[in-house]
Formats: C-alpha cells, structure tokens, sequence
C-alpha cells in the first residue's frame, strides 16, 4: 500500500462493529458489487467484527434484500436521518462510505451529508469517483465530504493527487489502496475456453454494465482490422445493460451497437452476452480471454473494478488513458492508447496476437501484480485505515466539566423583556423584534419569576407585573380564550391562540397562586384562573389538557377545596389516561403514535392528578409512560436525549437525534421530580441529573448549550452544532431547569437527614 499515512499502533485492536454504507447485493452495479465484495472480504480478515450492511435503495428495482442489508430509500431525506439514529444507538465505532455521486439523492447526492451530519462516528471515505471538473454542487458536497471524513480511501495514486491539489486535503488523511480481486490460480486462456465454445477463437473480452460511457462502439469499429489479420479474433461483450438505463431507453444501446457491428461487416465477431454473471462464472470468462479491453470514454475515472479484476487474473490489458488504467498499466502490465481511437486500439490489438511472447509478458506482469490486490490485503489495509481513523478522532467526552447545578440567573431573560413583555425571539442574543411577543413565553417568564427566590424583591415585583399584564392584557371574554401572538406594535394578531398556549396559561397562573410572595400577584392570578377555567374545560388537545393539570394541581397545593379545579383535573386526567390505553401497543406505551414537543409534560400530568385524586392508576400510568420516555431519550452511552424535532409526526418510530431543544429537557426534569415526590426511587433523581447535564455538555455533540455567563442559552442541538441564537423559550427552560434543580437537592438532601435521624433513633 502506497501513499499511506497510517500509524497504525500494535497496541490498538481492530474495531469490533463497523457501519458499511453503499450500495449491495443484490443489485445490479459496479458499487453494489465491489461493497459487498468489502464485507465479505473484511469479515474473513476480521472474523469477530460486527459489519452492519446500509444500502442505498432508489426502490425502481423492487429489490428485496437479504434481512443482514438494512436498506435506505435514497430519494427520502427522512430515511437518512433514521439511518443516522440506528447507526448512533448501534454502538458502531466508526463508518466506511463507499461514495459515488450517482447512488444518493438531492442534488448531487447532497442527502448523504444528512445522515452524515447526524452522527459523530469517525468516518472513512471511499472516492471511487474523483474529477478536477466538477460541477459547483459536486463540488460543494465532496468539500463536505472531505471536511467530515477522518480517513479517506483512493483506489489510484492520481486520486490523492487530485484531493491534494484541487481540495487542500492533508496527505496524512489519504490512503491509497487498490481495488480488491479475487486470488485464483493462473490458467492458460486455452484451458478454459472449451467451456464457452471458443476454442477456435482469439478471445478479446469487455465486461460490465452496458452503458454508453464504456466505449464499446469505438472497440466495434476497430474489429474488420482486426479481423481481417485475425480472422479468428472473436470480440465479447459481456453483461446486462445498466438498470437506469434499461429504465430510461430500454436496450436501445445494444441494439444501436450490435446494428453498427452488422453494418461493418463484423457482426459474427462481435458477440453480446447479455446477463448478468455471479462472480466465479465471471471469474471463468476472464480466464478464457486472451486480451481484455477497457474502451473507456471518462477520463475522470479513478477506478475500474473490471480492470481490477483482469489485472488479478493475468490478463493482457489494453485500455483508454483514465486515471486507474495509467497507473495499474504502467511497468509493462498493459498498453494505454488514446480515448476514442479505434485505430490505436486495432493496431495494438493485432500487435499483442501476433507476438505469443509479448502477449504472455503482459500477463505474467498483470498476475504478479494482482497478488497485491486480492481482498483480504484490502480488508487487511482497510482495518490498518480504521485504527487510524478511530484513534485520530477526538471523542471530546473525556473532557473536564462541571455538571454542578448553575445558579438561577435572569439576566439574559430581563434583556430579552421591554416594558411590554418579553420577546419570542433572539438574533444571537439580541431581542429579534419582528417576531413580536407570544403569551407562551410570557406564560413562562411569570412561572421563571415566581421562582426565583433570590432576586430583588422591587425587580421582581416589576418583572412579574410586566408579564402578568401581558397574561391578562391577553385575555379574551368574548371568546373564551387567551390570544396568543402580538406584534412589535402592540397589536395581537389573532381573537385566539391555539389551546397549548391557552393550558399553559392557565398553569402559570396556578403557579403564581401557589408560590407567589407577593399577596397582589396571588390575588390577580386567582381571580383569571377562576374566569378562564371554566371556558378552557372543552379544551382538547392532549398537551394543552396537561398544562391545565399542572395549573390546577398547583391551585390545589394551594386551595384543597377548590371544586372546580379538582374537577377539571379528574376530567383531563382520564381523557389523558384514555388516550394511552387507545394508543399503546408493544414496544409503545405512549399516549399517541407519534412524538412532539414538551413530551414528558403528559406522564407529569398523570402523576400530579394522581396525587391529588389518590388514584394509584393514574400515579402507575405516569411512572410507566415516564419510565418508557426516559429510556428511547438516552443515547447509547445513557446520556439524555432530547426528542428532536425532527421526529414529530413519526409514526411509532424511535426519535431522530435532531434537533433537540431546551423545552425538553427541562420537561423531563420537571417529571422526574413529580414521580420522586410520589416515589423517592433514585433512577428519578438520576433522570433528572441527565436531563440537566444536556443543558451543560453532556449531549450527542459533547457541546454546552448554557453560556458560561449571563444565564444564556442556546435555542437547541442541531447535527452541526448549538443554534446560537438565544430565544425566550431556551432562555427560559435553562432557568427554571436549575431552579428545579436546586428543588430537588433541597428534598434529596432532606430525606437523606430524615433517615439518618430514623437510623439514629431506632432501637438497637
């Protein structure tokens, strides 16, 4: 292996469980082939490794593939990303791609990158195709692939040149590694050709997919000078036509090139063997052929499998100038004439069959140099590639960090506020005013400022009338609802908002009935509770239902006789509860058959009703469905996982790593906390650590979303990173996760002294 930078360490063991993404058997093409050909060779090489097989799928073929091959539809960007998921909770350590433009969807195959992007596994690439002319989106998405890979594979010594001089790729990330052959033992052509009939016949072979880039008219047009000195030459064309093309024009191709043999005067010595043949009955052909012939017309080609392989078997080459044929040709292997040149190549030709010695050098050559080739020194060479790969790549995670609990600080939520209440959105962390105002947010800031216990008691009554004037501004009798998004000038945009943001109004008004310091705001919120309360008890949206829980049950912290609100909750509570006997199924307790937004607010819902109805059914439902959460929003390592956005509307699917946000998190911890006050086991507690500590680092991407200073935070994990920007969702749920936070070390430190007491005082 040439041209290698790997430093591969004795020390360093091969991977145990690779992801292999390309093309595979049983399709019909150059990269299926040649990737299959990669995992059987590399499972004989490493026989312990774990090798799950990706194989892109454009679904024209109707290809069924074996349940070992995990397909993905090449043209569904979802599929991509699902790819991505099952390849992260794998537990692979690393990916090898076979890259081609032509197997991937989007522009230029741009949808690879969507899988890529989703996960951090040290990544080796595969070119099997390279040009200095690429188009602009080409371009785009190889520098993407380049930037992304860890280690890249070339099968030509141009190839690396190319990544060097046109894409500034360092050299130590380059391998260059030939293209695999099998190892058979050389046999002379006349040994096999009986099997075929040709024993009368000097057999001049091209093999592959037919396609209109091989080139194969202009060896036809050379073959009447060949015949004419030869008359015994026989030119074979063998294999089916390419499936695209059979999709697009049928066998126009063959029949175009089997009318020019005829119309000059050589149909009898061009024969077309159209099918497709298993590797060993492949194997048998090239045996039998005295010269082998690669016409081709591409000179961005780096690499020819069926080169590869006749150079493995020995056999005297003659081919175009393309990028693999220089150099595998090169040393007196095979002769290189000019593209589209049928004179040059019927001038060689006749010159290699009327020298036996001259042919039998070139074959003696090929075959000494194919034992380079075989497949096992490739997986051989590829493991080395893999070792390198993996222990290059950085794994961030070994880096020191606090996970302590940071201590509330509003500062950057009062900069997202004016004097009308706080802004939905930022621009970094500037207040972005086109976007105006929602009762969301407001909603939250007033729960946020309830909270915070250590703020100025004049900023915090200032603060909290700001959004509670929002809260009541927002109110709407006439229709019995709350409005929910206002413009920068102060006009709302709609008579009604949505019901999620009608129920998570309510619920901040029960949390500033129930924790309030000031007697003012508790007086105000009880009296738009009551008002509202009965117009929202037709609300019917799961979520929306969950927050009126949650406000109620705070109500009733407060005021146990409340009627009206322990009715509501009952009524919500079993629609709620309802929904989960309708929807769960095995491997889904959930209470719907997809996933959305604040997620963990649903089982939290049941366990604050079924404290307060002291129903154990309810209490039971909300710590199974809370349990289920918890364990498909972990990542393979158990680190929290936030459901992404990306998963909404899933249909009973595993979520998507992306795009996580804040929301989540502090949903989840808010839950656990709800089901360690019903039952102090410590996976709650552990629950909510992990669910806090993705706040701070501990993520897919092992980057913090809390800025190091002003209370910051960024509005979600996406797969390239933080979005920066700091909108008052994300400000918000940072805050109030560490106010819970602080909450539950409170109460977890206070049972821990409780027993130590009990111990201490209970007879010997």
């Amino acid at each position: 292996m040439k041209h290698s930078s790997l430093h591969t360490l004795a020390s360093v063991p091969a991977p145990q469980h690779i992801a292999l993404i390309g093309n595979s058997m049983p399709r019909r093409c150059g990269i299926a082939t040649f990737t299959t050909h990669c995992h059987d060779a590399l499972r004989a090489a490493f026989p312990v490794m774990r090798i799950d097989s990706y194989a892109m799928d454009d679904g024209a073929d109707g290809i069924l593939y074996p349940d070992a091959v995990y397909p993905i539809a090449s043209n569904d960007r979802a599929a991509y990303a699902e790819a991505a998921r099952r390849i992260e909770d794998s537990g692979a350590q690393a990916i090898w791609l076979q890259h081609e433009f032509g197997i991937f969807g989007g522009v230029a195959g741009d949808m690879i990158l969507h899988l890529l992007d989703r996960t951090r596994l040290p990544l080796i690439l595969t070119l099997h195709t390279i040009s200095k002319d690429a188009s602009l989106a080409e371009r785009r998405v190889m520098t993407a692939l380049l930037q992304r890979a860890s280690k890249i594979m070339v099968m030509a010594g141009q190839g690396r040149t190319i990544l060097i001089d046109e894409y500034g790729v360092e050299d130590a990330r380059i391998a260059v590694i030939p293209h695999g052959v099998p190892d058979r033992a050389y046999v002379e052509p006349s040994v096999v050709k009986p099997r075929f009939g040709w024993e009368n016949h000097r057999i001049i072979l091209t093999f592959g997919l037919l396609a209109p880039d091989k080139g194969i008219d202009h060896m036809i047009r050379a073959m009447p000078a060949i015949v004419e000195m030869h008359p015994d030459a026989l030119y074979v064309v063998l294999g089916a036509t390419h499936p695209n093309l059979i999709r697009e024009q049928g066998e126009s191709l063959r029949e175009s090139l089997a009318a020019l043999a005829h119309e000059l005067g050589v149909g009898e010595q061009v024969r077309f063997i159209d099918r497709y043949v298993e590797q060993e009955e492949l194997l048998d052909y090239l045996q039998a052929a005295d010269i082998y012939v690669t016409p081709y017309v591409n000179p961005a080609q780096i690499v020819s499998g069926t080169l590869s392989y006749a150079i493995g078997m020995g056999k005297p080459v003659l081919a175009t100038p393309y990028v693999q044929a220089q150099e595998i040709l090169s040393e007196g292997r095979g002769v290189v004439v000019p593209f589209e040149d049928a004179r040059a190549l019927s001038d060689q030709i006749m010159e290699m069959l009327a020298d036996t010695a001259l042919l039998g050098g070139y074959a003696a050559r090929a075959y000494d140099h194919g034992r380079t080739m075989i497949w096992s020194q490739l997986a051989r060479n590829v493991g080395d590639l893999m070792i390198a790969a993996i222990s290059d790549h950085e794994d961030g995670r070994t880096a020191r960090r606090s996970y302590a609990i940071r201590k509330p600080d509003p500062t950057a939520v009062l900069r997202m506020s004016d004097p009308t209440g706080i802004f939905q959105h930022g621009i970094l962390t500037i207040p972005d005013r086109r976007h105006g105002y929602c009762i969301d947010d407001n909603a939250r800031a007033l729960i946020l400022l309830v909270q915070l216990d250590a703020l100025d008691r004049s900023l915090r009554d200032m603060w909290m009338t700001i959004y509670a004037s929002f809260v009541q501004h927002a109110w709407n009798p006439d229709r019995g609802r709350f409005r929910n998004f206002m413009g920068f000038d102060r006009r709302w945009c709609e008579d009604e908002g949505s019901e999620d943001s009608c129920g998570r109004t309510l619920w901040a008004l029960g949390i500033t009935v129930r924790d309030s310091a000031s007697v003012a705001h508790r007086e105000w919120a009880m009296q738009l509770f009551d008002e509202a309360l009965g117009p929202l008890t037709s609300l019917t949206s799961p979520r929306a239902q969950a927050f009126v829980i949650l406000g109620a049950g705070a109500i009733l912290d407060a005021k146990p006789g409340h009627d009206a609100a322990l009715a509501v909750l009952a009524k919500f509570a079993d629609h709620i509860a309802g929904l989960l006997d309708a929807a769960r199924r095995p491997g889904w307790t959930w209470f719907e058959d997809v996933l959305a937004y604040d997620n963990a607010r649903l089982p939290e819902a049941l366990l604050v009703g079924g404290r307060h109805l002291a129903r154990a059914d309810l209490i039971d439902q909300g710590l199974i469905t809370l349990e289920w959460l918890a364990g498909i929003q972990k990542t393979p390592e158990g680190y929290f996982r936030a459901v992404g956005s990306e998963s909404f509307g899933r249909v009973q699917k595993q979520p998507l790593p992306y795009d996580q946000q804040p929301l989540e998190a502090q949903a989840t911890i808010d839950a656990a906390i709800a089901a360690w006050t019903l039952e102090p086991d410590i996976r709650w507690v552990q629950l909510a650590e992990s669910a806090y500590r993705w706040f701070l680092g501990q993520n897919d991407l092992d980057m913090p979303l809390a800025t190091p200073e002003g209370g910051g935070c960024y509005d979600g994990l996406t797969p390239l990173g933080p979005n920066r920007n700091q909108g008052a969702e994300s400000l918000i749920a940072l805050q109030l996760a560490s106010c819970a936070m602080i909450r539950l070390s409170h109460s977890v430190s206070n049972m821990a002294q409780r027993k130590a007491t009990e111990a201490s005082t209970a007879p010997a």
